[in-house]
């Protein structure tokens, strides 16, 4: 299988993590001029699912080091399979909630919020779970992108929105979302062997059958929330299945895309965790809001007619961001 073996390529791939992280919410807002995003979410959750198999059989079952993907998930134990799909159920239900906090309060208010709640107490938990990186610098990074998410909520507050009921219930919900989504990286990671991906522990995963796992504990749980949410939403009326499968084939590719997205950003991040350590790995992924935030200013205009005092609070926002995710990378170069 494909492994990471230096410092400078495992960054690499977890600054394409945090493209990809703050990217694939572009599909949902595409496909939200016709399609709700309870139905999106399906087809964004099959482009997951389905990545994971093609990722597995590729670049999972190639090359001479570690154990290919069909091997390695025949060999994992029942405990390590759990815990990612217990990893993959507790991720399905913070990005559900994202979702709606998106299509509620706009990309450039829900993503900061939620992802960068998810980015401190993350660092967090997957720290606790497997230290590696000078946490001094590590948490002074978190530090200054705690400031940059503070700038980007009173920025949002500047800004007068058509349904603002619906936009304050948006906050909320990315609040309770970054939260839960803290917790999902670590129950993957725990199912690797991070310290040696060429020689895993048996009975442990490879990053690419533990994000094969990861994705079938996203499908699986999605029968359940979002099951719930179709027939509860927090906005409009219910959806129906019957609803799902009038959509058009281009509307359903482009959910597809947004898993695929999404599904490839993850994969890199667990890839290079082996060389980078979860903390950082996670941690560079989770600078996603600044890349959501550039497409909800630049590309969906969301910004739009906001004082001048908005522009600057931005700017500063973004310093903040760039500096801590330097001191991140930072923190794991030696």
């Amino acid at each position: 299988m494909f492994i990471v073996n230096n410092y400078l390529l495992a960054v690499v791939l977890c600054f394409v993590t945090m493209l990809c992280w703050g990217s694939w919410a572009n599909t949902q807002k595409l496909a939200g001029k016709t399609w709700r995003y309870e139905l999106f979410y399906w087809d964004y959750v099959i482009g997951i699912l389905l990545f994971s198999i093609v990722l597995g059989l590729t670049l999972g079952s190639t090359g001479d080091a570690g154990r290919s993907f069909m091997t390695d998930l025949g060999q994992i134990t029942p405990g390590n399979y759990v815990s990612a799909l217990i990893g993959g159920a507790v991720f399905n239900l913070g990005n559900i909630l994202l979702s709606a906090a998106v299509s509620m309060a706009g990309m450039t208010v829900a993503f900061p919020l939620g992802v960068g709640i998810a980015l401190v107490l993350g660092v967090i938990v997957n720290y606790i779970g497997a230290p590696k990186g000078d946490p001094t610098v590590l948490f002074f990074g978190v530090a200054l992108v705690v400031v940059a998410i503070v700038l980007n909520a009173v920025a949002s507050g500047k800004v007068k929105r058509g349904n603002a009921d619906s936009s304050n219930k948006g906050v909320w919900i990315a609040v309770i979302a970054g939260v839960l989504m803290s917790f999902f990286y670590r129950f993957v990671a725990a199912a690797m062997d991070l310290n040696n991906f060429e020689s895993p522990t048996p009975g442990m995963a490879t990053p690419y059958s533990a994000f094969f796992i990861f994705a079938v504990g996203i499908f699986l749980s999605n029968l359940v929330f979002n099951t719930i949410v179709m027939r509860r939403p927090f906005e409009g009326k219910p959806v129906t299945y019957a609803a799902y499968f009038r959509g058009s084939l281009s509307t359903h590719m482009v959910g597809i895309l947004g898993g695929v997205i999404w599904g490839l950003g993850t994969a890199l991040s667990y890839i290079a965790a082996g060389k980078a350590g979860a903390a950082i790995s996670y941690a560079l992924g989770q600078g996603a809001p600044m890349v959501a935030a550039l497409w909800g200013i630049f590309v969906w205009r969301e910004f739009r007619g906001a004082p001048r005092s908005v522009g600057w609070l931005l700017m500063l926002m973004f310093l903040f961001f760039l500096s801590g995710l330097g001191a991140i990378i930072l923190s794991g170069a030696n």
